[in-house]
């Protein structure tokens, strides 16, 4: 079928087009509670006018998430433009944009070198950089967790995994930032950002071919399956992935468990005495709001069922794995935060063949940080009711713009 097919008649009629706007997403869990009661997949455009559908009930989101007429390569778009959710153009080579068996090879080659082994090896980094950042703050009376103590944490860690030198990091925030905001697409800045990234990964690259160092990025570089080994461009794009990734999403999962537990009494007083622990903290705060809210966009590549809503060949589909941690036919009181949960089976890290490769990673940032955070500062408290906390309204991350704490 073709772009001619009327879609409105593939949908009830209260389901008309969702504008996924800044309103939209400055409550995004307020807004998906009101679709969820309509129905599991709903119709929207983008603010840049890209039409899609909605994915937005737990097991709408984890069957299409391992559905095989669900691709990740745009040349199955029926129409072009920015949806919000694309890498840039220079770094599209990554495992969000493939399908098997190109995303097998990758992912065979990704796993041989970013393994278990080497994220533990980090441990001792993390606690190291952790209390250097808590040390800055110790004797002041007030301090913002998340630009002072979770963003410049999980940007160190990250770079020091990829082997980013020193003096290139703050550049490395700086461009980051700009195309995390919600102002990033076409704007100038964030393509100057995404052209001086691209640049110095490219160089660094090539420097790392010739002296190769004890870092994830040189060991992506030597990492070959017989004489297959990543091109030029898929580095480029991996490394790329991999700091977007676990920059950003990392910060905002440590500002939003300690948020989290700051706003609970006994949740903190429990989690301190050793009764609950950082694992349970961590899938909890990951499941009530998840950093990424937004699955990669997938595209139909026939007709089938989402649900039970029809898409055709060419749709372009987007699962919120925000809505799906907060369906109630899943988990009991969804909209509570409650670390006692039992079966959390939260979609934060994806499902399926395109399950986070660093999972385990932002994982063990957030266990160091928020423990360390609230052992070091027995009085720690926030400054601002939860209710009058400020999130970032972007379709690309559930992030607070800041988290006062009296230290």
């Amino acid at each position: 079928m073709n772009s001619s097919n009327n879609e409105e008649s593939r949908l009830p009629p209260y389901h008309a087009p969702i504008a996924l706007d800044e309103d939209f997403f400055s409550d995004p869990h307020a807004s998906y509670t009101t679709l969820r009661r309509k129905g599991g997949v709903h119709r929207a455009v983008t603010q840049d006018g890209a039409p899609l559908f909605l994915v937005t009930g737990y097991r709408e989101v984890r069957e299409a998430a391992v559905s095989p007429s669900l691709s990740l390569n745009k040349c199955h778009a029926r129409s072009v433009g920015r949806d919000g959710s694309s890498m840039p153009p220079e770094l599209d080579a990554h495992l969000l944009n493939t399908d098997p068996p190109a995303h097998t090879r990758l992912r065979r080659l990704v796993n041989s070198t970013f393994t278990p082994r080497r994220t533990e090896h980090l441990r001792t980094d993390i606690e190291e950089i952790t209390d250097r950042l808590l040390d800055r703050i110790s004797s002041r009376r007030r301090a913002d967790v998340m630009t002072e103590f979770a963003m410049p944490l999980s940007m160190e860690v990250i770079c020091r995994l990829l082997g980013i030198p020193q003096e290139k990091r703050i550049d490395f925030r700086a461009w980051t930032d700009t195309l995390l905001s919600p102002a990033a697409g076409s704007a100038p800045q964030s393509r100057e950002a995404m052209r001086r990234m691209h640049r110095f990964l490219i160089t660094l690259i090539e420097v790392k071919r010739e002296e190769p160092g004890d870092d994830l990025l040189s060991a992506l570089i030597l990492a070959h399956d017989e004489e297959d080994r990543l091109t030029a461009d898929e580095l480029v794009a991996m490394a790329f992935l991999l700091l977007f990734g676990g920059y950003h999403n990392t910060a905002s999962l440590i500002a939003t468990s300690a948020m989290a537990l700051l706003s609970n009494a006994n949740h903190l007083s429990a989690f301190r005495s050793g009764d609950l622990t950082t694992h349970a903290v961590t899938e909890e705060a990951l499941r009530w709001n998840p950093p990424a809210m937004l699955a990669a966009r997938r595209f139909a590549t026939r007709k089938i069922h989402i649900g039970d809503v029809p898409v055709v060949s060419g749709d372009r589909i987007w699962l919120s794995w925000a809505a799906a941690n907060r369906d109630p036919e899943r988990f009991e009181r969804p909209e509570t935060f409650d670390p006692h949960r039992e079966n959390n089976t939260h979609l934060s890290f994806g499902h399926g063949l395109h399950y986070c490769p660093g999972a385990s990673l932002a994982r063990l940032e957030n266990s160091i940080a928020v423990a360390s955070l609230t052992n070091r500062f027995p009085a720690l408290s926030l400054v601002d009711q939860p209710g009058d906390l400020r999130w970032v309204a972007s379709p690309r991350s559930r992030s607070l713009n800041e988290l006062r704490v009296d230290l």
